[in-house]
């Protein structure tokens, strides 16, 4: 668990260094005489583009690595293994089955149902290259973690991108960049520009080996192969089409939809610090979950699912605690456009979607390394049921908040299903009494900050705020012994100065 820990540990710094370059970005986007809030909901909505790209057209590469990687590796020179090869060439044919289907329907379905976003019809072909390089990116991601390369990836991915969006925006914000044209051209290349860093990188650790001939593992797995990733990219696409489906409805359904997209764009980029950590752990943990299938080795599953799921916890409710504390001031102190202060009741229903789904710990990830990935598929299919009806006729009847409500509902009934499969199947579950512990310590420690200083406004108040409640808060946290994880790494801390 000490290298998971480590890894956690590192890449959690890198996410929340990228979240606030991101916060950065957010704030230049939205502040008054910035971007309109239709340029930020159109950046939003590449995002989410590109997500539905990469669900269909990487027909299951990554899951295909994290569970057969340790197979390719303990029986094929580096030379020979050609699982690389496979899972890059794969998804370009699929792009490229994506690229000419978005062409061919675009005057037939896109221009019908986004009639009423005309920036997004004007720059619907940038959306191409922008969903590629997010495809391929992921797919190296995934080979990078089995390298346990996962502190380069996220710092790429969490801070590289955001580093590049930070000097698009500047640059356009001091018309050294002349138009918003063309910043749209050079960010919808962003991420093929971190696919080629990152091809680099591996090279240069000799952990890049490509192979055009099939090999005996490929040929042998074959049956295995197609069939696991047959049902995870079922389960994916349906998964990631469920995640973005809300930024896609208020675009579709919603007057002048790129406006309302850019307030829940904003709810969307904060409830992205409550998620972070989660995206650390799984890097880290995706790799020993895999080995830990292949040698059947059930209480390191266990361990790993306990400690990632009060890891997540604790610093998602405390996430969530310190922005929701801290909402309307941060919109008044910063001056931030008066519209944005709308974005705070469905950071509240993101917010706390996110909290649930990170206290459950690493349930995907259990499923999708084990020999019951076929559950992926079918919780998937049950989550896009739900998700689907109960967005549109929640948007139709409340507007940019019925998405909110409607993911907290289906994301809790979908991760509620998973919790009770494993439990049965494996005699595992995430919760203990420290989930309690974590769940009191911070209503307690919410509740304080509340009571004595909701009125305040201003940066000091801002500052005393957040303070008070991370004092209460980790001092609940480490007299209870919430996280067995914790007291390793204050006795590092100590060790390393020298307390």
């Amino acid at each position: 668990m000490s290298s998971i820990r480590r890894q956690s540990i590192i890449s959690s710094l890198i996410v929340y260094f990228g979240f606030a370059l991101g916060f950065f970005n957010t704030y230049l986007f939205i502040r008054e005489g910035g971007f309109t809030k239709e340029q930020f909901g159109l950046t939003g909505i590449f995002v989410a583009f590109a997500n539905i790209m990469f669900s269909v057209a990487s027909l299951g590469m990554p899951a295909y690595i994290g569970k057969f990687f340790p197979y390719y590796k303990s029986n094929l020179p580096d030379k020979k293994n050609d699982q690389l090869a496979i899972a890059l060439i794969i998804p370009t044919i699929g792009f490229l089955l994506v690229l000419a289907a978005g062409l061919a329907f675009k005057n037939i379905v896109v221009d019908k149902v986004f009639n009423n976003s005309p920036q997004l019809l004007q720059y619907y072909y940038w959306t191409f290259p922008f969903g590629y390089g997010y495809t391929i990116f992921l797919v190296l991601e995934a080979w990078a973690w089995q390298y346990r390369r996962a502190v380069i990836a996220n710092f790429l991915k969490e801070v590289a991108f955001r580093l590049m969006v930070t000097i698009l925006v500047v640059l356009t914000t001091i018309h050294f960049i002349k138009s918003f044209d063309v910043f749209i051209g050079l960010y919808a290349f962003t991420y093929l520009l971190l696919v080629a860093i990152l091809l680099y990188y591996l090279h240069k650790k000799g952990n890049l080996h490509f192979s055009f001939s099939l090999s005996k593992v490929t040929t042998r797995l074959r049956p295995k192969i197609v069939a696991m990733i047959s049902y995870i990219w079922g389960g994916s696409l349906v998964y990631h089409i469920s995640n973005v489906f809300d930024t896609i409805i208020i675009v579709a359904i919603l007057p002048n939809g790129l406006a309302p997209a850019g307030i829940y764009t904003l709810a969307q980029n904060i409830s992205s610090l409550v998620y972070a950590p989660q995206r650390a752990v799984v890097s880290a943990a995706l790799g020993p979950l895999s080995q830990a299938w292949r040698d059947k080795d059930l209480p390191k599953i266990n361990r790993i699912y306990h400690r990632s799921a009060i890891n997540q916890l604790v610093f998602s409710a405390a996430m969530f605690s310190l922005i929701w504390l801290n909402f309307d001031d941060g919109i008044t102190t910063f001056n931030l456009q008066e519209d944005y202060r709308y974005a705070k009741y469905i950071f509240l229903f993101i917010g706390l979607t996110k909290v649930i789904d990170m206290g459950t710990g690493l349930n995907s990830q259990i499923l999708s390394t084990s020999n019951y990935w076929k559950f992926e598929l079918m919780t998937g299919l049950i989550l896009l049921a739900l998700t689907l009806p109960i967005n549109f006729l929640l948007t139709q009847r409340l507007g940019m908040y019925g998405p909110a409500i409607a993911n907290i509902i289906a994301f809790t009934i979908y991760n509620a299903i998973r919790y009770v499969f494993i439990w049965k199947k494996f005699h595992m579950q995430p919760f203990t009494i420290h989930t309690v512990y974590a769940l009191l310590v911070a209503l307690i420690s919410f509740s304080v900050c509340l009571v004595f200083f909701d009125d305040q406004r201003g940066i000091e108040w801002i500052l005393i705020r957040s303070t008070v409640f991370c004092v209460l808060f980790l001092t609940g946290v480490i007299l209870l012994k919430v996280s067995p994880d914790l007291q390793p790494v204050l006795g590092t801390v100590r060790k390393k100065l020298r307390l």
